[in-house]
């Protein structure tokens, strides 16, 4: 209780502080993209309310433990598929990828695992995998319906049933975006080193150009993935925008955090050393859970607009 007071006056001390008072009204004047014609002063009003009393971390701890308990199954369901694919070198190209793109150290734990799956086909484990992967996979996109609605900003909700029917279609619509980019990026090989063996591409400029369009067209994808989970996700009364603020920055710090989080893992990282082959999956809890606080610190910027919206 005797806090509470000095905290007052050291607020009101640096919101008089000559600096903070010409930033806090230059504030008043900036509307971003996204922002529904609001300035930024009245849209971070809210956002920072929705931070400091919407238990940020202990939602997205729920959020990664379902995705979490989702990610093997579904792993499985889609790596017993492979072998049914009639494409030469498929499995190889697959592999090629998931070394370029997983940390070493993860790679290499789960490398000999994946290998076995991919060289035989098991018409059993792939049903059991399909079952096994609906399930856990709604779940968790169900935990993330839940934990954004548990939201400070006041928002409608759905009955149980509606619910679990937006996540099966929100399921079905990220599962595509996925299949996809990952067909973009295998099959874009073949494509590159077909069109330079008819000749079609020669100069080291139009390689460089057929690989930069290829990316971009995988993170527009990803930038896809993450405005339909914004905009399926809350409720359709609530009227969201497809492309949004939120989306937008989610998809930005995620992408820098995976890139920041690749790098550390590949040339900081002692966790095997430490805990063994339980490092990896130490890992990957990690990876799971920061991209969750991502995904929350996104939805409440979506709120904190709305919010700012209907209070102008």
């Amino acid at each position: 209780m005797q806090e509470k007071p000095k905290e007052r006056k050291l607020l009101k001390f640096i919101l008089e502080l000559k600096l903070v008072a010409a930033v806090l009204e230059l504030s008043k004047k900036i509307v971003l993209p996204g922002f529904d014609k609001l300035p930024l002063y009245d849209v971070a009003g809210f956002f920072i309310q929705g931070l400091q009393k919407s238990s940020i971390t202990t939602r997205a701890s729920s959020m990664a433990f379902h995705f979490f308990l989702a990610l093997f199954p579904a792993i499985i369901f889609f790596f017993t598929l492979i072998p049914y694919i009639p494409i030469e070198n498929f499995q190889d190209q697959l592999m090629e990828l998931l070394g370029s793109v997983l940390p070493a150290n993860v790679y290499d734990a789960s490398r000999e695992t994946i290998q076995d799956i991919l060289s035989d086909k098991r018409g059993g484990l792939l049903s059991i995998g399909f079952l096994s992967m609906l399930y856990f996979s709604t779940n968790g996109i169900n935990a993330m319906i839940h934990n954004f609605n548990q939201t400070f900003h006041t928002l409608e909700s759905r009955n149980f049933v509606k619910q679990r029917l937006v996540s099966i279609f929100l399921l079905l619509i990220l599962s595509t975006l996925l299949l996809t980019s990952i067909s973009l990026i295998i099959f874009g090989r073949f494509l590159l080193n077909w069109l330079i063996g008819e000749g079609w591409i020669q100069a080291e400029w139009s390689i460089y150009l057929f690989e930069t369009g290829k990316w971009i067209t995988v993170l527009a994808l990803y930038f896809f993935a993450i405005s339909f989970i914004y905009y399926l996700g809350p409720s359709a009364k609530s009227q969201w925008r497809f492309i949004s603020a939120g989306g937008t920055a989610a998809s930005l710090f995620s992408i820098v955090v995976s890139l920041f989080f690749g790098y550390f893992v590949n040339n900081f990282g002692q966790y095997n050393k430490l805990y063994g082959s339980l490092g990896t999956i130490i890992v990957l809890m990690l990876f799971i859970y920061f991209n969750s606080i991502i995904l929350l610190i996104g939805f409440e910027l979506n709120a904190s607009i709305r919010s700012a919206s209907h209070r102008s």
